[in-house]
């Protein structure tokens, strides 16, 4: 997992109430287990025509918008069912930050694992976000992870709060199994002083 630490890049305005995780990948897209190759299936109804042609004022589809690096997002980002695809979707798109008022928790922890990260701000601050969003694609936010705060495009710069733990790992790139593999040596002493107690096993 890549690590973030610090992201200056241009933030698209979604303020959508409610977007679920079907809305952020469609279910009939879930058929592989790879992390990539989801990104292109990203809003998918919200995006695209039935006929597969772009939806021209979705706002990811908007010239201003197609790098964006950060969503500023409505309330309760997320809900809906558990579905690891959605920010496996949100990632491989390109999007690295998402701020909204409120994230369902499934959706806010899955954001952590897979290198993604979602702020909770204050909707004042958000509305704030919001309307610097909205500026277009010479308007850019930095989110500096390590100091915990977001910065507009005009300097005004709000603090937020992350889990120390969750941090960590962003900071450090460390997924589960990252995390395991930092225990790798007393996993290996452990097996081998097993394998000399108990070598039947």
């Amino acid at each position: 997992m890549d690590k973030f630490e610090k992201l200056t890049g241009i933030a698209a305005p979604m303020p959508l109430v409610n977007i679920d995780t079907d809305m952020i990948i469609p279910k009939r897209f879930l058929k592989s287990i790879k992390r990539t190759g989801f990104g292109v299936s990203l809003f998918d109804e919200m995006r695209y025509n039935r006929d597969g042609s772009e939806i021209p004022d979705f706002v990811l589809n908007m010239p201003q918008y197609r790098d964006a690096e950060i969503l500023i997002a409505g309330d309760n980002f997320g809900c809906g069912s558990s579905r690891e695809h959605a920010p496996w979707a949100i990632k491989d798109f390109g999007i690295k930050a998402i701020v909204s008022t409120s994230f369902a928790d499934i959706f806010y922890n899955n954001c952590f694992k897979n290198g993604i990260l979602p702020i909770v701000m204050p909707q004042d601050v958000v509305d704030v976000l919001m309307k610097d969003a909205e500026k277009g694609a010479n308007a850019r936010m930095t989110v500096d992870l390590e100091n915990q705060t977001i910065t507009t495009s005009d300097g005004e710069s709000f603090a937020f709060e992350v889990d120390a733990f969750k941090k960590h790992c962003l900071m450090n790139g460390l997924d589960d199994i990252g995390l395991t593999m930092e225990k790798a040596s007393a996993i290996d002493t452990f097996e081998s002083k097993a394998a000399q107690e108990r070598p039947w096993v």
